[in-house]
């Protein structure tokens, strides 16, 4: 029988490529969890084979609607389940805590006991879940407690937001499930990760957005940043999902935790200076601080060590950072070009 696979949040960026991933490379049939009122610009491309039953549908449920969750699980019985769906903007946390830490935290409570619910009724029906976390629980790591090899798993929590609190309980959430019932539940801290379809909320992304504008002359040759100093560690999206693909199907460990980033480490500031220099307007472009663009405290020595992820299914980042961000420009210039409206942002 053919497998099936249910993505929350399959309307992000994450989650888009996931389903892109998963249709190229699986015969699994792929269903979707969104709100009604979600944004359906990153899977525009999905959308004929959503109206046609074509291996894609769309289920209409809510993180804060438990009711909406149980009947999801219940219809579809997914042999994979990737919880993606989140507040994810750590930015917007600090003056959103309260739907943050709820979204994050008791919406994926009450997804992995809908489906503890539905797994006491059906004995037979084992599925394997990936919940998604982040690096953000690391949080601020001084330099002089970063471990030489990065960030490994057993570093200690230090969350430097209520975003990144608020994954620190999605992570305790995926493993407590795990130990608790005998769930094969994995949870993943994801570090920095992007591409095409990202949100301009995120520094990168932003910059890319930005440029596209000026390039266009939507607005004035000026680029407003944040904290320029901050260390990241980047990875393609594409290589993400790849990932997540792999922790799901190579042996899955129930109760495992997992680092995994890329291994292009530079400064924001440099990050940048990369997208500045595929701009023909490079020269004309100025730099400017924006104080709105700051955190009150900031993750800012974002290193991962992913050995423990890669010995156990064997992946490696293959997209360079110069294509990620070559990507994520024309990405921005496309939607431009496509004449859509922007919050300048």
């Amino acid at each position: 029988m053919k497998k099936k696979a249910l993505i929350t949040g399959v309307t992000g960026m994450v989650g888009s490529h996931l389903c892109d991933f998963l249709l190229a490379e699986t015969d699994w049939d792929i269903y979707g969890v969104c709100r009604w009122r979600s944004p359906l610009s990153n899977v525009q491309h999905l959308l004929e084979r959503v109206n046609q039953g074509d291996r894609v549908f769309f289920e209409y449920a809510d993180l804060n609607d438990q009711i909406s969750l149980l009947h999801v699980i219940q219809d579809i019985r997914p042999d994979y389940v990737f919880h993606l769906a989140a507040q994810s903007y750590p930015l917007t946390s600090f003056t959103a805590p309260i739907d943050t830490l709820n979204t994050n935290i008791l919406g994926t409570c009450r997804l992995l006991e809908a489906i503890r619910l539905v797994m006491e009724s059906d004995r037979d029906w084992k599925p394997v879940i990936h919940v998604c976390a982040s690096s953000e629980v690391f949080g601020k790591i001084p330099p002089e407690k970063k471990p030489e090899t990065g960030i490994h798993e057993e570093c200690p929590f230090h969350p430097a937001s209520p975003y990144a609190i608020s994954k620190v309980g999605t992570d305790l959430l995926g493993r407590y499930y795990a130990e608790a019932y005998g769930m094969t539940v994995m949870t993943t801290r994801m570090f920095t990760h992007t591409g095409p379809r990202r949100g301009d909320v995120f520094h990168e992304s932003t910059f890319a957005k930005q440029i596209a504008m000026i390039e266009a002359g939507m607005i004035e040759p000026v680029v407003k940043v944040g904290n320029l100093q901050s260390l990241r560690t980047y990875a393609d999206v594409r290589d993400a999902v790849r990932a997540y693909y792999m922790l799901v199907t190579k042996d899955p460990i129930a109760g495992e935790y997992y680092n995994i980033g890329g291994t292009y480490t530079c400064e924001v500031g440099d990050t940048l200076h990369t997208l500045l220099s595929l701009s023909e307007k490079k020269d004309e472009i100025r730099v400017e601080t924006d104080p709105g663009r700051l955190r009150p405290i900031d993750a800012d020595l974002q290193v991962p060590d992913c050995r423990k992820f890669k010995e156990h299914t064997g992946w490696e980042p293959a997209i360079p950072f110069e294509t990620t961000m070559l990507d994520l420009l024309n990405y921005w210039r496309d939607q431009v070009k496509n004449g859509t409206e922007f919050l300048t942002r």
